[in-house]
């Protein structure tokens, strides 16, 4: 049985293996020559739609307990606050966007723009907001755990793809070894939780 200097290394290295993985994207993209004489409203939508992807990676590992020193209560209930955090930065990235650029705005959203990134960030973003609204009604729906659970995880995936695709099609402000990584990770965080292979995360919440 490991050591209780053991298990804290472990948790250590594994908080900062995690925050490293969140904040070198955001750093690097903050970073980006592509910036430079950019107004802040533009500076502020790509920043926020890094820091979107960013949460992407903690919500999987949230709902199911996989981060040392968090019970999986207090794991689920952060796992809400980073939602209600994923659902402003969402927010934020599009108004700052309309703020640059009202049309273009207004292409995305009819699936009208004739850059495909647009229609996979628009597909993750109405995704993102039924979540949220699914996880705000959950009491008043009345559905089964597990009837609840796969349509959380569904959209869950969605999110997933539609944020992932948006971001590897955009030739943007995120580096790319970092945007690469942090993508990959965001995947195989997701695909761990959906495969439902630790008991937590098979059990209805």
């Amino acid at each position: 049985m490991p050591s209780t200097g053991a298990i804290r290394r472990r948790t250590a290295l594994v908080w900062a293996a995690l925050l490293a993985a969140l904040i070198v994207p955001i750093l690097a993209a903050a970073a980006s020559p592509l910036l430079a004489w950019r107004d802040p409203v533009y500076i502020l939508a790509g920043l926020a739609g890094v820091a979107a992807l960013a949460l992407l990676l903690v919500q999987p590992l949230l709902a199911a307990g996989l981060l040392p020193g968090l019970t999986l209560a207090a794991s689920r209930r952060t796992h809400r606050w980073i939602g209600a955090g994923l659902v402003a930065a969402v927010l934020i990235h599009v108004a700052a966007l309309w703020i640059t650029s009202p049309p273009d705005v207004v292409d995305a959203l009819l699936f009208r723009s004739p850059t495909p990134f647009s229609v996979w960030g628009v597909i993750a973003m109405w995704a993102v907001f039924g979540a949220a609204l699914l996880a705000a009604t959950r009491r008043r729906l009345r559905l089964r755990p597990l009837l609840w659970r796969r349509a959380h995880l569904t959209l869950a995936a969605v999110i997933v793809s539609g944020t992932v695709l948006h971001a590897v099609l955009i030739q943007g402000t995120m580096e790319t070894v970092s945007k690469l990584a942090l993508c990959a990770l965001v995947v195989a965080a997701t695909v761990r939780v959906v495969a439902g292979r630790r008991g937590p995360a098979a059990r209805p919440r």
